[in-house]
């Protein structure tokens, strides 16, 4: 017996059936496309993506290392997000992320560009001027301690510690001091606190108990000679309450 319901002859439909894959399998790729449309790059991405490609591989494989070692933590909460595009990333790995930067531009960006189920708390804050929202199980800040000067990282790292749980984790991602030999002239002139991997170790160590400094090249993380590091990433564990850091 024929069926007897009418075809749909929406333009949504019509659409659809005309852009047809010459392999089935690929025709989800289609409906998704006609369902939520296309991923837009966020500001900083865009322009990663249109001088050096290859540098966004680098940025994903950060962000991949941090979804891993905070991975099943209920909350996390990121400092210091720039355009967010990579937070989904970790948002994959925990109960509940909050991403937060100091301008508002990146992250009136981000919520426009948010789509279900990819949706998590983006709020604009100054970690200098105080610790984040809440209490969380995990901290990360990937390229943004070389940016606060030096008279202001024990700020921001107090304020960072407060944020956490008594057993909380936090990662700390950065270029090396090393590496800035071969940075160009504008990175140069925004990294005003780059450090060796001794140093980072030390400085994150006066909020944490426990500090473990991998290296990175390229999108490869390692425990090689450290000098040779392009990049540097302190997982910390365990904040000191009280911890005896000069005032701001």
């Amino acid at each position: 017996m024929a069926s007897s319901a009418s075809p749909d002859t929406s333009p949504e439909s019509a659409a659809l059936r005309h852009r047809q894959t010459r392999d089935p399998v690929n025709q989800p790729l289609v409906a998704l496309d006609q369902e939520v449309g296309r991923a837009r790059l966020g500001l900083m991405t865009n322009q990663v993506w249109h001088d050096d490609p290859k540098r966004l591989v680098f940025t994903l494989a950060r962000y991949k290392f941090v979804a891993k070692m905070l991975s099943g933590l209920g909350s996390a909460v990121e400092i210091g997000c720039g355009d967010g595009f990579c937070a989904r990333i970790v948002a994959q790995a925990v109960g509940r992320l909050t991403v937060l930067d100091y301008d508002p531009l990146f992250i009136d960006e981000l919520k426009a560009a948010m789509v279900a189920p990819w949706r998590f708390d983006a709020l604009v804050h100054d970690i200098l001027s105080g610790p984040p929202p809440g209490r969380h199980d995990g901290a990360y800040s990937l390229d943004v301690l070389e940016h606060v000067p030096a008279d202001q990282e024990d700020r921001f790292l107090r304020h960072l510690c407060a944020g956490l749980t008594d057993h909380g984790v936090a990662i700390i991602g950065m270029p090396s001091l090393e590496s800035q030999t071969h940075a160009s002239p504008p990175s140069r002139r925004g990294h005003v606190n780059c450090k060796s991997g001794p140093d980072l170790r030390a400085v994150v160590g006066r909020y944490f108990h426990n500090v473990f400094v991998f290296s990175m090249n390229d999108e490869v993380v390692h425990t090689g000679f450290q000098p040779m590091a392009h990049y540097l990433l302190a997982l910390a564990c365990g904040p000191r309450r009280g911890a005896a850091a000069p005032a701001p």
